[in-house]
């Protein structure tokens, strides 16, 4: 791959036209996907105003609030990376509740957040109508490769010493996840768009 250096706001509107190029009246399930230290919840949110500028209708969801709960979750302790990497995510209801409703001639209702992991409590949410033509933007880390049906899937990748850096001291435990999913998933070969972020004033694009 060649790296091809990108301001911030250049590459928002470059990630907004790609998405927005997608059929009008078809929905749009995109993935923006990272480790919390490369923030993809935040390139997400910026994603937000330019896609609805284009005429695109916008539901954000976070991965975060489809944790599986914690009976289940932390069954093989809190710190368990290979159960963080396999068990963490209920990728069954993500699939479920957010990306089955907006296949082709889906009902277009969107459960937004399903389990309250921090007080392990369901949200208890009504579903969202997206309407036709609109984009669901996913944020979350270690989405990619477990079958879920992304029209778009961008990965927002760090080098591994960015990514130890950025990794609070009692989170270092989740490294070893990451690095299995470098191996196994291989999110730089199965993203649409892969973002170099070891400086996030300063990304990159990373073009096979």
């Amino acid at each position: 791959m060649r790296v091809r250096p990108i301001s911030r706001e250049a590459l928002v509107e470059e990630l907004a036209e790609l998405i927005s190029a997608r059929p009008q009246g078809a929905w749009v399930r995109v993935a923006v996907d990272g480790a919390p230290p490369a923030r993809p919840g935040a390139l997400a949110d910026e994603l937000v105003a330019p896609l609805r500028l284009r005429g695109r209708p916008v539901l954000r969801v976070s991965a975060g609030d489809f944790l599986r709960p914690a009976s289940l979750r932390l069954e093989y302790g809190r710190t368990d990376p290979d159960a963080f990497y396999d068990d963490w995510l209920d990728a069954k209801a993500l699939r479920r509740e957010v990306l089955e409703p907006l296949e082709p001639g889906g009902p277009g209702q969107v459960l937004p957040a399903l389990w309250d992991s921090g007080i392990d409590r369901a949200y208890r949410l009504p579903y969202t109508a997206l309407p036709p033509g609109g984009v669901v933007l996913v944020d979350g880390a270690l989405l990619l490769g477990r079958g879920l049906a992304f029209d778009v899937s961008v990965h927002v990748w760090l080098s591994p010493g960015a990514l130890e850096r950025g990794t609070p001291e009692g989170e270092r435990w989740t490294l070893p996840a990451y690095e299995r999913y470098e191996r196994e998933a291989r999110p730089q070969e199965a993203a649409d768009v892969v973002v170099r972020a070891d400086h996030p004033d300063r990304p990159a694009v990373l073009v096979r």
